[in-house]
């Protein structure tokens, strides 16, 4: 982190109380290596926070794909763009399978609005665990279902997250698809999308993966780090559609 941005962070420390929690969080990830799941992501540039970007050594990427809605065209090497002039590698791996990445290669995972779309979360978090050093820190973001077009669905149980965890449920499942299509209000966000447009995309979700599988709240979080071997060390809703979860492993 340069001087001017550590300045800008105190700043923000100052003015917005909302944030202080998280920024104290930052030397859990200060002039460490980390990996990053489904990004780049505005969340973690400077100005929120966790401005992880800026305090970081370096940070690497993971897509599930070469093309996806959110990144377009991606390739595996030494690609991946998450911050001003830095640059990291770009792994081409599903989350659930973070093939090629050796135990403990990291210090840190973080991941923004990304878990949604997992067909098998606690699989996934399973794997993050994996390539983390002992005591490697985890930030998580997910949507708060209250500002999005999930507000009709319910929040889905543990329990389910276990049944898809244990039987290994795969990427390409539609358990979710009936009620997704049914119940998803797509007034709310900036969705612009028609309903047989986005009923057409639910079913070719192998593809774009655009699906939320499962719907969070803070409760759900916090038990689902915990049983995947995380301790929370920091949880809150923030600004009207983020959940931020800060956990380490145990």
């Amino acid at each position: 982190m340069t001087l001017l941005e550590s300045i800008i962070t105190k700043i923000s420390y100052i003015r917005h109380p909302a944030k202080r929690k998280c920024l104290q969080c930052a030397p859990l990830f200060k002039n460490k290596k980390g990996l990053e799941v489904g990004g780049p992501s505005a969340f973690f540039h400077l100005k929120t926070p966790l401005p992880i970007y800026a305090w970081a050594q370096s940070i690497d990427g993971v897509n599930y794909s070469n093309s996806t809605l959110w990144e377009g065209t991606l390739k595996e090497g030494n690609h991946y763009h998450y911050y001003k002039s830095k640059n990291g590698f770009q792994f081409i791996n599903e989350a659930t399978h973070l093939n090629g990445i050796q135990n403990g290669a990291y210090d840190f995972v973080v991941s923004c609005h990304s878990l949604e779309h997992t067909a098998n979360p606690i699989k996934a978090l399973m794997e993050w665990k994996r390539v983390l050093v002992d005591k490697g820190s985890l930030a998580l973001i997910l949507p708060d279902k209250n500002y999005t077009f999930d507000i009709l669905r319910p929040v889905t149980t543990l329990e389910h997250l276990l049944d898809d965890y244990k039987n290994n449920t795969p990427e390409s499942d539609a358990t979710h698809f009936d009620e997704v299509i049914a119940l998803s209000d797509l007034t709310m966000g900036n969705v612009n999308i028609s309903k047989e447009a986005f009923k057409e995309r639910t079913f070719q979700n192998f593809e774009n993966r655009a699906v939320h599988h499962h719907v969070f709240d803070l409760t759900l979080i916090k038990n689902m780090l915990e049983y995947a071997g995380f301790e929370l060390l920091h949880q809150q809703a923030y600004s009207n559609l983020h959940f931020i979860a800060v956990a380490q492993k145990k």
